[in-house]
């Protein structure tokens, strides 16, 4: 039994930022953020991936250092790892998949994958909705990062947002996180409350939208919170902010605490990762829960 389990593709990361001089290549993908800011809170963590012959070895080994548990990680022979090329500019991010690795089916989740919380979290249209429906049945909490789904590739690689009628993976989810510009992509209504609402109607308990320095909104029993973005003391990187945020968040949902005050954990571990290039910089506990404890008692709004 884990806590929590992260089911996507492992990605390899091209990043170039005006923070830094050269192309860097970085071990990426939401299983990376998420589980590794998680187990920074003294979570229980899994994933469920594929990736390619050309997955590095030191990747994988840098993650059993971490303790994150890679039994239901699949190597493909003869296949590649889902690999991007990531510029940033600002808070804008152009990307282009240069590769991907086979999708996951519903034969390769473990018979025996028990979590407290599954976290769906596709990057490249990897998963089904016959596997979210799968892992319905095997968590008490499934949550639901709809990158992967809102995700449109052209042929050059080039990656654009697209609509997507998520309704029936949606209704089997509990908690749904995204950013507000997919949020557009899965709601029809331009108001950001109505639209979070709108995404609540589908019995979805949890809702929560990132946006970048403008912080974040949570949506839980009726209650809007407004969550301040943590300052971090340099911006390096933003590649997995979201996807730390998601870890942080979740890890602390698992403690049992509430959503209001996962949230401000959420933002605070975002600010360590933007610090770093790739999954270099986390932060510790303590120094995550100070921040997080900044937001909470000085900036965290919630109104219904």
């Amino acid at each position: 039994m884990f806590d929590l389990v992260t089911v996507g593709h492992f990605a390899i990361d091209l990043i170039a930022s005006p923070a830094t001089a050269v192309c860097e290549q970085a071990l990426g993908g939401s299983p990376t953020y998420v589980s590794l800011t998680a187990r920074k809170l003294g979570a229980r963590v899994s994933v469920v991936s594929k990736v390619g012959e050309d997955f590095p070895n030191g990747y994988s080994e840098l993650l059993k250092m971490k303790d994150v548990d890679l039994s239901g990680l699949i190597w493909v022979k003869g296949a590649s790892t889902t690999k991007f090329s990531l510029k940033h500019r600002g808070d804008e991010c152009q990307s282009k998949l240069l590769s991907q690795a086979p999708y996951i089916f519903v034969k390769d989740i473990p018979g025996s994958l028990q979590s407290r919380i599954i976290h769906v979290a596709p990057i490249a249209g990897e998963v089904s909705q016959a596997i979210v429906a799968d892992l319905r049945a095997k968590t008490d909490l499934l949550s639901l990062d709809p990158q992967g789904f809102v995700r449109k590739v052209n042929r050059s690689g080039d990656i654009r947002l697209r609509k997507w009628n998520g309704t029936r993976i949606l209704e089997l989810v509990d908690l749904y996180k995204s950013s507000l510009d997919e949020l557009r992509m899965v709601s029809e209504q331009a108001d950001l409350r109505l639209a979070m609402k709108e995404i609540q109607d589908y019995g979805v308990g949890i809702v929560i939208v990132t946006m970048g320095i403008k912080g974040s909104m949570m949506l839980h029993e009726g209650v809007f919170c407004k969550v301040p973005a943590c300052r971090p003391t340099v911006i390096r990187d933003l590649t997995g902010a979201g996807d730390a945020y998601a870890g942080a968040f979740l890890a602390e949902l698992i403690r049992g605490k509430g959503p209001a005050w996962c949230s401000c954990v959420g933002s605070a571990a975002a600010s360590f990762v933007v610090e770093g290039v790739g999954p270099a910089v986390f932060g510790e506990e303590k120094q995550i829960y100070k921040r997080a404890a900044r937001i909470y008692e000085e900036g965290l709004s919630c109104l219904e």
